[in-house]
Protein backbone atom coordinates (compact mmCIF):
# COMPACT_ATOMS: atom_id res chain seq x y z
CA UNK A 1 0.00 0.00 0.00
CA UNK A 2 1.57 3.82 -0.81
CA UNK A 3 2.01 6.32 1.40
CA UNK A 4 -0.74 8.45 0.01
CA UNK A 5 -3.03 5.36 0.25
CA UNK A 6 -2.04 4.83 3.88
CA UNK A 7 -2.56 7.93 4.99
CA UNK A 8 -5.98 8.65 3.61
CA UNK A 9 -7.42 5.30 4.77
CA UNK A 10 -5.38 5.08 8.05
CA UNK A 11 -4.28 8.54 9.35
CA UNK A 12 -6.09 11.73 10.38
CA UNK A 13 -4.60 15.34 10.30
CA UNK A 14 -6.43 17.55 12.72
CA UNK A 15 -6.35 21.34 11.93
CA UNK A 16 -8.02 23.70 14.76
CA UNK A 17 -8.02 27.21 13.08
CA UNK A 18 -10.72 30.00 13.82
CA UNK A 19 -10.28 31.50 10.56
CA UNK A 20 -12.45 29.90 8.13
CA UNK A 21 -10.12 30.88 4.75
CA UNK A 22 -7.08 29.55 6.53
CA UNK A 23 -8.58 26.01 7.75
CA UNK A 24 -9.96 25.72 4.17
CA UNK A 25 -6.71 26.39 2.22
CA UNK A 26 -4.96 24.01 5.25
CA UNK A 27 -7.26 21.20 4.41
CA UNK A 28 -7.25 21.88 0.73
CA UNK A 29 -3.28 21.90 0.82
CA UNK A 30 -3.45 18.77 3.03
CA UNK A 31 -5.18 16.77 1.00
CA UNK A 32 -3.48 18.15 -2.44
CA UNK A 33 -0.77 16.01 -0.66
CA UNK A 34 -2.32 12.69 0.03
CA UNK A 35 -3.25 13.51 4.28
CA UNK A 36 -6.86 13.24 5.56
CA UNK A 37 -7.74 16.24 6.94
CA UNK A 38 -10.29 17.65 9.43
CA UNK A 39 -11.02 21.02 10.13
CA UNK A 40 -12.53 22.91 13.76
CA UNK A 41 -13.13 26.75 14.24
CA UNK A 42 -12.82 25.94 18.21
CA UNK A 43 -10.35 24.00 20.55
CA UNK A 44 -13.83 23.72 21.96
CA UNK A 45 -15.50 22.01 19.02
CA UNK A 46 -12.55 19.94 18.31
CA UNK A 47 -11.92 18.74 22.41
CA UNK A 48 -16.30 17.81 22.32
CA UNK A 49 -15.97 15.81 19.04
CA UNK A 50 -13.03 13.97 20.22
CA UNK A 51 -14.76 13.16 23.80
CA UNK A 52 -17.96 12.21 21.84
CA UNK A 53 -16.48 9.53 19.42
CA UNK A 54 -15.83 6.08 20.05
CA UNK A 55 -13.67 3.30 19.35
CA UNK A 56 -10.06 3.00 19.43
CA UNK A 57 -7.99 5.96 18.52
CA UNK A 58 -6.57 6.80 15.03
CA UNK A 59 -3.29 7.50 14.26
CA UNK A 60 -3.10 11.27 13.94
CA UNK A 61 -1.84 14.35 14.41
CA UNK A 62 -3.03 18.30 15.51
CA UNK A 63 -1.78 21.14 12.99
CA UNK A 64 -3.02 23.62 15.61
CA UNK A 65 -3.11 28.28 15.73
CA UNK A 66 -1.71 29.51 18.97
CA UNK A 67 -4.00 32.47 19.07
CA UNK A 68 -7.85 31.88 18.81
CA UNK A 69 -10.85 33.11 20.82
CA UNK A 70 -11.94 31.19 23.83
CA UNK A 71 -9.39 28.79 24.58
CA UNK A 72 -5.95 28.81 23.15
CA UNK A 73 -4.13 26.72 21.33
CA UNK A 74 -1.72 26.41 23.65
CA UNK A 75 -4.62 26.11 26.59
CA UNK A 76 -5.96 23.01 24.28
CA UNK A 77 -2.33 21.45 24.48
CA UNK A 78 -2.18 21.64 28.32
CA UNK A 79 -5.86 20.11 28.44
CA UNK A 80 -4.81 17.47 26.23
CA UNK A 81 -1.56 16.79 28.25
CA UNK A 82 -3.46 16.73 31.52
CA UNK A 83 -5.63 14.02 30.06
CA UNK A 84 -3.12 12.27 29.25
CA UNK A 85 -3.45 12.37 25.56
CA UNK A 86 0.06 12.23 23.71
CA UNK A 87 -1.03 13.05 20.22
CA UNK A 88 1.80 15.22 18.03
CA UNK A 89 1.25 18.54 17.30
CA UNK A 90 2.35 21.53 15.08
CA UNK A 91 1.91 24.98 15.97
CA UNK A 92 1.08 27.56 13.37
CA UNK A 93 1.99 31.07 15.23
CA UNK A 94 2.12 34.85 14.46
CA UNK A 95 5.55 36.10 15.25
CA UNK A 96 4.44 37.23 18.63
CA UNK A 97 3.40 33.90 19.98
CA UNK A 98 6.92 32.73 19.07
CA UNK A 99 7.70 32.41 22.79
CA UNK A 100 4.83 30.58 23.66
CA UNK A 101 5.29 28.28 21.11
CA UNK A 102 8.74 27.65 22.19
CA UNK A 103 7.23 26.86 25.34
CA UNK A 104 4.92 23.88 24.07
CA UNK A 105 7.73 22.24 22.08
CA UNK A 106 9.14 21.79 25.63
CA UNK A 107 6.49 19.85 26.87
CA UNK A 108 6.19 18.08 23.51
CA UNK A 109 5.25 19.34 20.63
CA UNK A 110 6.56 18.62 17.55
CA UNK A 111 7.05 22.15 16.20
CA UNK A 112 5.60 25.33 15.15
CA UNK A 113 5.67 27.36 11.71
CA UNK A 114 5.43 31.22 11.61
CA UNK A 115 2.52 32.53 9.47
CA UNK A 116 3.43 32.93 6.87
CA UNK A 117 4.98 29.82 6.53
CA UNK A 118 6.30 27.59 3.68
CA UNK A 119 3.66 24.33 2.43
CA UNK A 120 5.91 22.28 1.73
CA UNK A 121 7.83 22.54 5.26
CA UNK A 122 4.15 22.10 6.97
CA UNK A 123 3.52 19.00 4.68
CA UNK A 124 6.87 17.73 5.79
CA UNK A 125 6.37 18.54 10.12
CA UNK A 126 2.44 16.21 9.59
CA UNK A 127 4.50 13.86 7.95
CA UNK A 128 7.28 13.57 10.79
CA UNK A 129 4.30 14.21 13.18
CA UNK A 130 1.99 10.76 11.87
CA UNK A 131 5.19 8.76 12.37
CA UNK A 132 5.81 9.52 15.28
CA UNK A 133 2.40 9.05 15.97
CA UNK A 134 2.11 5.80 13.78
CA UNK A 135 5.59 4.45 16.08
CA UNK A 136 3.62 5.12 19.22
CA UNK A 137 0.27 3.50 18.29
CA UNK A 138 2.75 0.19 17.46
CA UNK A 139 4.43 0.66 20.68
CA UNK A 140 0.68 0.93 22.45
CA UNK A 141 -0.19 -1.98 21.12
CA UNK A 142 2.37 -4.50 21.24
CA UNK A 143 1.94 -3.42 25.35
CA UNK A 144 -1.50 -4.40 24.98
CA UNK A 145 -0.81 -7.52 23.48
CA UNK A 146 1.93 -8.24 25.65
CA UNK A 147 -0.24 -7.72 28.57
CA UNK A 148 -3.24 -10.35 27.67
CA UNK A 149 -0.20 -12.49 27.36
CA UNK A 150 0.55 -11.81 31.09
CA UNK A 151 -3.09 -13.03 32.01
CA UNK A 152 -1.76 -16.09 30.80
CA UNK A 153 -0.04 -16.72 34.12
CA UNK A 154 -0.75 -17.74 37.27
CA UNK A 155 -0.36 -15.71 40.40
CA UNK A 156 3.43 -17.93 40.89
CA UNK A 157 4.32 -17.50 37.55
CA UNK A 158 3.88 -13.77 37.69
CA UNK A 159 5.90 -13.86 40.47
CA UNK A 160 8.94 -16.06 39.01
CA UNK A 161 8.72 -13.70 35.99
CA UNK A 162 8.79 -10.76 38.14
CA UNK A 163 12.48 -12.33 39.48
CA UNK A 164 13.58 -13.20 35.93
CA UNK A 165 13.32 -9.68 34.91
CA UNK A 166 14.86 -8.57 38.27
CA UNK A 167 17.86 -10.83 37.32
CA UNK A 168 17.27 -13.20 39.50
CA UNK A 169 19.24 -16.80 39.11
CA UNK A 170 17.02 -20.17 39.08
CA UNK A 171 18.52 -21.16 42.65
CA UNK A 172 18.01 -17.85 43.76
CA UNK A 173 14.62 -17.68 42.98
CA UNK A 174 13.80 -20.99 44.66
CA UNK A 175 15.44 -19.38 47.43
CA UNK A 176 13.21 -15.95 47.57
CA UNK A 177 9.93 -18.62 47.05
CA UNK A 178 10.79 -21.47 49.00
CA UNK A 179 10.53 -24.13 45.95
CA UNK A 180 12.91 -26.23 44.62
CA UNK A 181 14.68 -25.26 41.61
CA UNK A 182 13.36 -28.36 39.27
CA UNK A 183 9.83 -26.65 40.15
CA UNK A 184 11.46 -22.98 39.22
CA UNK A 185 12.44 -23.99 35.59
CA UNK A 186 8.61 -26.14 34.98
CA UNK A 187 7.55 -22.85 35.87
CA UNK A 188 10.21 -20.90 33.51
CA UNK A 189 9.54 -22.93 31.01
CA UNK A 190 5.16 -22.75 31.34
CA UNK A 191 6.39 -19.05 31.16
CA UNK A 192 8.23 -19.15 27.81
CA UNK A 193 5.28 -21.16 26.48
CA UNK A 194 2.38 -18.98 27.86
CA UNK A 195 4.22 -15.95 26.48
CA UNK A 196 5.45 -17.29 23.08
CA UNK A 197 8.92 -16.70 24.16
CA UNK A 198 11.86 -18.63 22.43
CA UNK A 199 14.35 -16.82 23.53
CA UNK A 200 15.05 -15.21 26.85
CA UNK A 201 15.13 -11.86 24.79
CA UNK A 202 11.90 -12.91 23.95
CA UNK A 203 10.76 -13.55 27.39
CA UNK A 204 12.35 -9.87 28.34
CA UNK A 205 10.83 -8.09 25.58
CA UNK A 206 7.31 -9.17 26.31
CA UNK A 207 7.42 -8.59 30.47
CA UNK A 208 8.80 -4.91 30.18
CA UNK A 209 6.33 -4.20 26.83
CA UNK A 210 3.69 -4.83 29.23
CA UNK A 211 5.38 -2.81 31.99
CA UNK A 212 3.19 0.73 32.25
CA UNK A 213 5.78 3.79 31.98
Amino acid sequence: MSQTSTAQHAEIVYVVDDDEPVRDSLQWLLEANGFRARTFASAEDFLATMRAESGPAPVCCLVLDVRMPGMTGTELHDELMRSGCRIPLVFITGHGDVPMAVASMKKGAVDFLEKPFNDAQLCALVRQSLERASRAHAENSAGQEAAQRLERLTARERQVLDLIVAGRLNKQIADDLGISIKTVEAHRANIMDKLDSRTMADLMKTALRATPR
